[in-house]
């Protein structure tokens, strides 16, 4: 299975080493990291790990604690396979049918952002307009931020992003693992941005043109 692995450790020489042994001693193969921020002396990385699953998660999470300094901040399945790219096959789906450009988004984000589901729905009303798979009947949170945001309300992590164009609202969600990191806020907002520009482009056009 795939692993997510958020972790925070001194920003020195050797710590990453010291962590990446951590993992190998119990047998996870290290795929992916992603550094998300290094300031006052510390980093936090996201690591994306195979595990065999024979041990627990916890043993892991215990394993990397034992490294001076580091702290695992949450651990969670992920879908997201190093390297390939997903945000170029959603932009080419969009691309290809703009129509559905949002229900495209929201099918894909879950698995762009290790999130567990996606929906899009009216913040006046609450109806869901696009829902991906697991998403509850109500998605939005109360009051949704007017502005995009990242924060945790009722044991779920959630990123939302007004969607003007469409007089929706969008949230991502996920109750396992680390709270979103603004890292991945701008990583959603900036689909966001590029998805609404193609479903824009399939506005007033005629069947000539399409």
């Amino acid at each position: 299975m795939l692993l997510r692995f958020r972790v925070s450790l001194p920003d020195r020489p050797g710590v990453l080493g010291q962590v990446a042994r951590a993992f190998g001693v119990l047998g996870a193969d290290i795929l992916q990291v992603t550094v998300l921020e290094r300031e006052a002396g510390r980093a936090v990385d996201d690591f994306t790990v195979s595990w065999s699953g024979v041990l627990g998660v916890d043993e892991l999470r215990e394993r990397v604690s034992v490294v001076p300094g580091a702290r695992v901040e949450g651990a969670w399945p992920t879908r997201e396979v190093p390297g390939a790219n997903p945000e170029f096959d959603l932009l080419g789906h969009v691309a290809a049918d703009p129509e559905r450009a949002y229900q495209t988004l929201v099918d894909a984000l879950p698995d762009l952002v290790s999130a567990e589901w996606a929906a899009a729905a009216d913040p006046a009303t609450g109806r869901v307009a696009y829902a991906s798979w697991a998403a509850p009947a109500e998605p939005l949170p109360a009051d949704p931020p007017s502005r995009p945001a990242a924060f945790s309300e009722n044991a779920r992590h959630m990123i939302t992003v007004p969607l003007p164009e469409a007089a929706l609202h969008l949230v991502v969600a996920r109750a396992q693992g680390a709270a979103f990191h603004r890292v991945e806020l701008d990583r959603v907002v900036r689909l966001v941005e590029i998805v609404s520009l193609l479903a824009r482009s399939a506005v007033g056009r005629t069947p000539a043109q399409a």
